[in-house]
């Protein structure tokens, strides 16, 4: 095995590629500057190592063995891997990191996400013909579990942090804004025709429907349930309005949201008894730690994300803008 891993070099990859590519040993010596017997005995060479042919010897011309075959395929991926490596640890020597991961509240606007992601692969640093070289990781939470995602480590940004969260070492939060939450019923639902203010005790008689929080390690997020109603759970907020639609239960949900099914009649919304809901929303992301003081503090990934989130109109589109209506349900 030792042998084998010494004998498959990218040199040896290559000549393999320019014996393949020119069609002869002595077009490829020509090219790699060296003569066809010292070619021939290279491959030779790699062939033992192997312990299989690379090429077939009854043929005048280079003709690749199934073996050979693929070599070539696997030592071209290899060699297109390697200078991608060499690539990344160059950029990483610029301050570009490696892998950035973002956990997003499932609430806020994948509109804008995935407009921002447009926008960082479009980056051409210091005016070169290549992006960042930063792999993007998007994650999307639910509740607690955004706050859960970065200070486990499993996210280096997060979009859509409860805003009252308890400052914790290392973790720098800011505000990212407020959404408006709004109760609303399908219009046959029992709820849509009842009275207003709705107490209560008229609430608890009706299914309730709520997102899980996605936390596993920190306490769960529970809001506006009441002690003993029906509850259908779901795991995200789109799922929530669907549920809705379909007159499966009531509940609040973010006003952004629902604007258009509110406008086209599909859900009415219903004032209750109970406080109306105006969430406070941040974001956070992890500093420097202090076991590492020679680490920079903030990658150009991060760096650019943040000054993204900076802008008043970043943070507003994170919160009311939402494509068109999410269901097709009557």
């Amino acid at each position: 095995m030792t042998d084998r891993r010494h004998a498959l070099t990218p040199d040896a990859l290559m000549m393999m590629d320019t014996i393949a590519r020119t069609g002869s040993f002595a077009a490829a010596a020509r090219e790699l500057g060296k003569v066809p017997s010292a070619l021939t005995y290279s491959v030779r060479q790699l062939e033992d190592a192997l312990d299989v042919l690379l090429f077939d010897r009854r043929s005048r011309q280079a003709k690749l063995t199934a073996a050979g075959e693929e070599l070539l395929q696997e030592g071209r991926r290899l060699l297109v891997q390697l200078d991608a490596v060499a690539n990344r640890v160059r950029r990483v020597s610029t301050g570009w990191e490696t892998e950035l991961t973002i956990a997003i509240d499932g609430i806020l606007s994948r509109l804008t996400l995935l407009e921002l992601c447009e926008s960082f692969y479009a980056l051409r640093p210091n005016g070169g013909s290549e992006g960042p070289g930063t792999r993007l990781r998007l994650r999307t939470e639910v509740l607690a579990g955004t706050w859960e995602a970065l200070t486990s480590g499993q996210a280096d940004l997060a979009i859509g942090v409860p805003g009252d969260m308890a400052l914790t070492p290392g973790i720098e939060l800011r505000p990212l804004g407020e959404i408006d939450f709004v109760f609303a019923v399908a219009p046959h639902h029992p709820l849509a025709s009842h009275p207003e203010p709705i107490d209560d005790a008229e609430l608890i008689r009706h299914r309730a429907v709520a997102v899980a929080d996605s936390a596993q390690r920190i306490s769960p997020i529970t809001v506006n349930l009441l002690s003993g109603q029906d509850v259908l759970t779901v795991p995200s907020m789109q799922t929530k309005i669907e549920a809705q639609l379909r007159c499966l239960g009531c509940g609040f949900v973010p006003e952004p949201l629902v604007r258009d099914h509110v406008r086209l009649g599909r859900l009415v919304v219903k004032q209750v008894q109970r406080q109306r809901r105006e969430v406070r929303l941040a974001y956070a992301w992890r500093a420097a730690s202090v076991s590492q003081p020679r680490k920079a503090p903030q990658g150009l990934a991060l760096q650019w994300w943040l000054g993204q989130l900076e802008s008043q109109a970043t943070r507003e589109a994170f919160l009311n803008r939402h494509c068109g209506l999410l269901s097709d349900v009557d």
